[in-house]
């Protein structure tokens, strides 16, 4: 079972999961691979805090991914498959023919001792990275560029997977998680295969200990602030906003577009994503 849930000791224990790892190979990291990650606090450059509830947390160190997969026609085996604490996916130490060393998105069914590799003349297996020109119609996907050359940069979590519905010229046609179905270059590449960790979001962290563990500080409601910290704050006694919700900032929490009107890329968007009521936003 991919899942182990604690027995009911304490309060802390009861209701709590954690994932087994059980596709994980390897505890310790790849040294060569690692660089020093800085914590922030949710704080700006001037010491401002723009990102909320933020701070604390274990200590990290970043892996550096090979987001682009650049190294064409030369074949790398798969040494290890570790835990990242940096994303929600799993990741795999490959090495090619010339010992080099690189980190990689983890998919399903990639096991150590495989052979993988990148470019045009690849096979669309799993664990391969080739142009959406030569990946068979109906393939699931990973790790997708939205400029050529520029590195993945869609469906890089766990259990994500895309499909390429379309193809015709230079353009290919995408179904991605959200729903939403989007054109992009037929140049950027992509990865086979769906990525791992799926029990990701069945685990349940079970007391508030874990979560500051993930550098997550205490959210508190808008509504229980005093009203020179939120919209939302104030009143006599326990009040339900007195406003339609809205962020710190003013800005409609529900129903509100977020997405800037004039953004070059929504000709590219040809349907938009599912909605929490499963309505499909307009462009």
């Amino acid at each position: 079972m991919p899942i182990k849930v604690y027995k009911r000791t304490s309060a802390g224990r009861r209701n709590a999961s954690v994932s087994i790892r059980e596709a994980v190979t390897c505890r310790t990291p790849e040294k060569s691979l690692l660089k020093p990650l800085k914590k922030t606090g949710g704080r700006n450059n001037s010491g401002k805090v723009t990102s909320r509830f933020r701070g604390g947390g274990h200590k990290r160190r970043y892996r550096m991914i090979d987001f682009k997969r650049n190294r064409d026609d030369v074949a790398a085996e798969v040494k290890t498959i570790e835990y990242d604490p940096n994303r929600t996916c799993n990741i795999a130490v490959i090495e090619y023919e010339d010992g080099e060393k690189r980190y990689i998105l983890a998919p399903i069914k990639l096991q150590v001792g495989q052979q993988v590799r990148s470019g045009e003349e690849a096979e669309p297996r799993v664990g391969n990275c080739l142009p959406l020109s030569k990946v068979p119609l109906g393939m699931d996907i990973h790790n997708i560029e939205m400029t050529p050359g520029r590195g993945g940069q869609l469906v890089r979590t766990a259990g994500g997977a895309a499909r390429l519905v379309a193809r015709e010229g230079h353009r290919a046609t995408l179904l991605l998680p959200s729903g939403e179905m989007r054109v992009v270059n037929a140049k950027c590449r992509a990865t086979i295969g769906q990525l791992g960790n799926l029990e990701h979001m069945s685990v349940r962290l079970g007391k508030a200990g874990r979560k500051r563990h993930l550098g997550r500080r205490p959210h508190v409601r808008g509504s229980a602030q005093n009203p020179v910290d939120h919209p939302m704050g104030g009143g006599e006694g326990r009040r339900a906003g007195g406003r339609h919700p809205s962020s710190q900032t003013g800005k409609l929490s529900k129903g509100g577009k977020t997405r800037r009107r004039r953004k070059a890329s929504s000709k590219l968007i040809l349907r938009r994503r599912r909605t929490k009521r499963g309505v499909q936003l307009k462009v």
